[in-house]
């Protein structure tokens, strides 16, 4: 019941807030869009091409039927077998003619990632950056003499709180918990996980740390650094990145900003289950995976996130990101691309899926991860020279590890929104 209320108080918010503010406040560029997944609003057609990119794109009937046309006309003509085999056997190996190619200068630093995915921080450092990121509002506020969005969603959220859940729940370590959630939590008053009491036997990277985050799929470190520069002055924090292409992981760790006494970055094939990690199960605070399950099998993703949810203390976070189903990258593939429905070959032999919400939650429920948010995120992206409009689609989910106390197989099904 606790993830389903913060799922439907931050709904429930982010509607109140956009009717509150009017459709005027959002065609200002110069502040930084709300959480979650912006609020700058198409409702002039005309001023399309006034910015780079809207938010909250509701699709037709018309357009979702068309979409559905694109893929399965695309979808027709499939990759051969021995192809197939190819592109899975030596996936390390395109990814790593990738990043020779391309090396860091491809994907852009993800500097949106604290926005959306506040989690990533220590709660005590989560307080700074939000002060921080409120100071900085009231500046651009003062100047242009507008009204405060993301303040006004701040004062609301705190009366829809208190109103519908004030009495009966409690944050503990920076996620919402009920009465008996925080009752299991505090009759363990060493709150030690498997994986804390393995520290005091095992030696490894970060074993000194209070606070544990793994990016998996860390690419160029676009993600990495933009963490690393806001926790490297954050006492007993840790950083662990991986990739299975080892060109990835030297681009990272030949970066002027790594230091191995905030970070370790390592080469790891997330599906090879034998294959184990360089520290402790459920030892950690928080996993990333930004668009990085879209590139294996869908066969081998289930076991993925299987092992993922392991290495997660219980209240522990996995912050998940990814390509969503009818994206205009999906509907841009030629015939002959398809590996299998929905999953498909780039020219350079990469491969990428593209996810249903409900594919996402099915994935996550079954490792026995909680929803905490789990969103579609339909943004029109244009290019304003060319005057072409682009739909996008992505899915952006948070999902958390019950306290072990608490977890109930028998209670699974009744977690999912929809039944």
């Amino acid at each position: 019941m606790g993830s389903l209320n913060t799922t439907n108080f931050i709904t429930r918010l982010s509607a109140l807030c956009l009717r509150k503010n009017k459709m005027q406040h959002r065609y200002q560029s110069n502040r930084r869009p709300a959480v979650p997944l912006g609020s700058r609003i198409l409702t002039d057609p005309s001023k399309v091409f006034e910015h780079n990119m809207w938010d909250h794109m509701q699709w037709s009937q018309e357009e979702e039927e068309n979409a559905k046309k694109q893929a399965t006309e695309n979808s027709v003509v499939k990759v051969q077998s021995e192809d197939q085999d190819k592109y899975e056997r030596e996936a390390s190996k395109y990814w790593n003619e990738f990043y020779k190619t391309h090396k860091n200068n491809f994907f852009k630093d993800r500097n949106w990632l604290f926005l959306e995915f506040p989690e990533i921080l220590p709660e005590k450092k989560r307080q700074e950056f939000k002060t921080e990121e409120i100071s900085s509002e009231h500046a651009k506020i003062n100047n242009d003499n507008s009204f405060p969005l993301k303040n006004g969603m701040f004062e609301e959220g705190e009366k829809y709180w208190k109103k519908y859940y004030g009495g009966g729940s409690t944050a503990v370590q920076g996620y919402a918990y009920n009465k008996n959630q925080v009752k299991a939590l505090t009759d363990n008053p060493q709150g030690k996980t498997c994986g804390e009491e393995l520290c005091k036997v095992e030696s490894f990277p970060g074993c000194d740390a209070t606070y544990r985050i793994l990016e998996v799929g860390c690419g160029a470190g676009n993600s990495v650094f933009p963490i690393l520069k806001v926790l490297c002055n954050t006492p007993g924090t840790f950083l662990y990145c991986c990739d299975f292409a080892s060109g990835a992981v030297e681009l990272v760790k030949s970066h002027s900003s790594y230091n191995s006494a905030w970070c370790s970055a390592f080469v790891h094939d997330v599906c090879d289950d034998a294959l184990p990690y360089p520290f402790p199960d459920e030892i950690l605070d928080v996993i990333l995976l930004v668009f990085v399950l879209s590139t294996i099998h869908p066969d081998r993703m289930q076991g993925v996130v299987n092992r993922l949810a392991k290495l997660l203390k219980p209240g522990g976070m996995l912050l998940f990101r990814d390509y969503g189903r009818y994206d205009t990258a999906q509907l841009r593939f030629k015939k002959g691309h398809c590996l299998s429905e929905n999953f498909y070959v780039r020219g350079d032999g990469t491969r990428v899926y593209f996810f249903t919400k409900d594919e996402v939650w099915n994935m996550f429920n079954v490792a026995g991860l909680t929803e905490v948010q789990n969103l579609v995120d339909r943004r029109l992206q244009v290019n304003r020279k060319k005057k072409v409009k682009m739909q996008r689609v992505w899915i952006q989910s948070k999902f958390q590890k019950p306290l072990l106390s608490l977890h109930n197989p028998e209670e699974t099904s009744k977690r999912h929104p929809c039944k």
